[in-house]
């Protein structure tokens, strides 16, 4: 076992990347565009398929935001998304003064419902006389959604598709790469995705023309004149030269990091099997091809686990997600809505192993900012984010790192 901390997920480098950095200063192309950055999005196309066109941007939440105003979003209209995801999915919505309509989950993929996404979208019709504007579907953890379900229901109601497949970079359905299915898909790059630029994401747009107005609005949408002429509100979202080196060098070793995430998967599978429960979340059928870009366990409230008594006696110092020290302090031990305490338990157990674990995504529906949103509830997301622990899943966990993982489980349980 490794005698560094284990953390959940961390990219790792394949040594290609300092060569294409290093062209990029060579050549002095330190800039939001660069050869760089244009082999890049003809590597995603190719590595995508299905024909489609690839914009390379500062990050996944620029990808939302520029998919929306392609789709036509503008304050008052709504937009649906899924309840059961980070707050990157919703918060574009509310940049463009629209309103997020949250959708719960189905217990098999953990993704949007179908039927309660038909259930709001007649409500949403019945009570405003207006159609919502996009679906914003989500594979969460890398699990793709129900796909077939949901493009059904959208194509009826005549209402774009927006795949935020920020954790599905290299997940399958039916041997399809997932971002493609919609009218826009979601990548993301950050540093603890399946391949990381340090910071950036991408959009995937259906053909050339989209591309060209994705690239338009993401340079500051300037009109062409021998000056800076602006007709439409634009953004500063295109992608480094310097950051598309790195994704470069990071596509050399994209398949193996799949791979490797899911024989982690396969080996937490078999070391878990004989744990009463505790259930490791698994591709529902052969349909679904997850990357398990982070593996997660449900714990059950009746599974005891040391230390329960305290799991919440003390205030937590920082923030999950490196954002530590730009976070506002607490002035409670908890919220209405928390995991379980065995839950918290078995989490503050592995952190003193050295193994980093966190909880599941809260619910959008239950976040403070969003406590006036229109929902769409039948419990699930609530259930398993009380349930749920995200189990380290890198590149970098080796197989000696999930058998210590596994073993520190054990010890915990009572």
């Amino acid at each position: 076992m490794s005698q560094n901390r284990i953390y959940l997920c961390l990219a790792h480098m394949s040594g290609n990347e300092q060569k294409f950095i290093q062209e990029a200063f060579d050549t002095n192309w330190v800039a939001p565009l660069g050869p760089n950055v244009d082999a890049f999005e003809t590597e995603l196309e190719n590595y995508v398929g299905e024909n489609k066109k690839v914009v390379a941007l500062t990050s996944g939440t620029a990808a939302i935001h520029l998919a929306l105003v392609a789709c036509g979003v503008r304050a008052g209209d709504e937009v649906i998304t899924q309840s059961f995801t980070f707050c990157a999915s919703a918060n574009p919505i509310t940049y463009l003064g629209a309103t997020p309509i949250f959708i719960d989950s189905e217990c098999d993929t953990w993704n949007m419902d179908p039927q309660l996404l038909e259930e709001a979208i007649k409500d949403r019709i019945e009570k405003t006389g207006k159609t919502p504007k996009a679906i914003i579907t989500v594979s969460i953890y890398g699990m793709p959604y129900k796909i077939d379900e949901i493009a059904e229901i959208a194509n009826r109601y005549d209402i774009p598709i927006i795949e935020d497949a920020a954790d599905a970079f290299g997940s399958k359905y039916k041997g399809q790469v997932l971002g493609t299915f919609g009218k826009f898909g979601i990548l993301s790059f950050n540093g603890n995705k399946m391949i990381t630029t340090s910071g950036g994401g991408a959009l995937i747009c259906e053909n050339d023309a989209a591309k060209q107005e994705i690239m338009f609005y993401a340079t500051q949408a300037r009109e062409n004149y021998p000056y800076y002429q602006h007709e439409k509100i634009g953004y500063n979202y295109r992608m480094s030269n310097i950051c598309a080196g790195i994704g470069r060098g990071q596509m050399t070793v994209a398949d193996d990091h799949i791979k490797h995430h899911q024989h982690v998967c396969q080996l937490y599978k078999e070391l878990l099997k004989d744990i009463e429960g505790i259930k490791l979340q698994e591709n529902p059928s052969s349909d679904y091809d997850s990357n398990y870009w982070l593996n997660t366990i449900t714990i059950e409230p009746w599974v005891k686990v040391k230390g329960e008594e305290n799991a919440y006696a003390q205030t937590i110092q920082g923030a999950v997600g490196g954002a530590g020290s730009v976070t506002h302090s607490v002035s409670t031990l908890t919220t209405d809505c928390q995991p379980n305490n065995n839950v918290e338990a078995m989490r503050i157990a592995l952190d003193k192993a050295g193994i980093e674990a966190r909880p599941l995504w809260k619910p959008m529906h239950k976040q403070p900012v969003y406590k006036n949103n229109p929902a769409y509830l039948n419990g699930v997301s609530e259930e398993l984010f009380k349930k749920g622990l995200c189990l380290p899943s890198g590149p970098c966990v080796t197989d000696d790192d999930v058998r210590y993982i596994v073993k520190n489980i054990v010890e915990s349980l009572i």
